[in-house]
């Protein structure tokens, strides 16, 4: 049996979505001697530089165990440093290093490069319909994981 493109579930199209942009991010910073999160977070860094650990994780929309363990090896690789915040003596801050700043300035023009291949070829209405849905569905999951409230997925074998 084969499904239509309409019928595809759409769970199954974001995870194949995220999947295929992790491999591609993957190859093109690999000869950096970066992972596709470690360039994420650097990315991140360098487009809020001085953002504190809790920032970032809320930036990449990942947990802070996750962001803390790519921030540490980033930090063991001497490309960031955590310094203190002089407003909050209890937060921490992440900064670029200077060899962690010359190899931002060399993989950025990737995040530009992969950004505009992903939406290559989408109207503004496309990108913000896309945008939209996805948070949607990111408020859909937050409900579902806290007991489901209100939450009907399938109705009578389709997706809404």
């Amino acid at each position: 049996m084969q499904v239509l493109p309409e019928q595809e579930p759409i769970g199954l199209l974001v995870a194949a979505t995220r999947r295929r942009i992790k491999q591609a991010v993957g190859r093109r910073v690999r000869p950096h001697g970066l992972s596709a999160q470690q360039f994420g977070l650097l990315v991140a860094i360098v487009e809020g530089e001085g953002l504190s650990l809790r920032g970032l994780a809320e930036r990449l929309r990942t947990d802070q165990p996750t962001a803390s363990r790519i921030a540490t090896t980033l930090i063991r690789k001497k490309l960031v440093r955590e310094e203190g915040d002089p407003r909050d003596r209890r937060r921490r801050c992440l900064r670029l290093t200077g060899p962690g700043r010359a190899l931002a300035a060399r993989v950025y023009p990737l995040v530009l490069e992969l950004r505009g291949a992903i939406v290559g070829g989408m109207s503004p209405a496309e990108r913000g319909a896309l945008r939209n849905g996805l948070h949607k569905i990111l408020q859909n999951m937050d409900r579902f994981e806290k007991g489901g409230a209100g939450l009907r997925a399938v109705s009578a074998g389709r997706e809404r």
